[in-house]
């Protein structure tokens, strides 16, 4: 089996759902290409025209806000702008303007954590679609046990964070 440069678990704790799509963010893609965050942020304004929208975006100030708030890493404090936001198509992209051997390498790791996603989720709603279909054809014989598996299938809710420091 061929060996991975970057463990394929790295790779997918960087992707984040944000504005609805799944995305990678440019300091993580930096770091996955072993390159900083300005050099990836240079070579995108000397190409921005091959990133539209839909293959990246920057984040606002409040989505940037509220992304340090869940991270809460120390390695975001010295940032003054928001990050910019690829999805797998501008990941793709990337390849081409980012032409090391590590770079071509990183990328094919990281087009293959998104198929990988791609492919969990479609399972996991072929898999509600299938307990639909069982709960109508069984009715209320089984409601506990369809319940108790809906339960375990919904995402599970961030914690809700306290806030720290004094009150008024």
């Amino acid at each position: 089996m061929n060996q991975s440069l970057i463990p394929l678990e790295r790779i997918e704790q960087a992707i984040y759902m944000i504005r609805g799509e799944k995305v990678i963010l440019d300091r993580d893609i930096a770091e996955l290409y072993g390159v900083s965050t300005k050099v990836l942020i240079q070579a995108l304004k000397r190409n921005s025209e091959r990133f539209p929208v839909d293959f990246m975006f920057q984040l606002s100030f409040q989505e940037f806000k509220d992304l340090r708030s869940q991270i809460v890493t120390s390695s975001w404090g010295g940032r003054r702008t928001p990050p910019y936001a690829f999805t797998e198509q501008g990941v793709a992209m990337l390849s081409g303007i980012l032409n090391s051997k590590r770079a071509i390498v990183v990328n094919i790791e990281i087009i293959r954590a998104f198929v990988r996603l791609r492919k969990l989720l479609a399972s996991h709603s072929e898999l509600a679609r299938k307990l639909d279909a069982m709960e109508k054809k069984y009715n209320h014989q089984f409601k506990m046990v369809f319940d108790a598996i809906r339960e375990i299938m919904a995402p599970s809710k961030p914690p809700k964070q306290r806030q720290i420091g004094f009150g008024r």
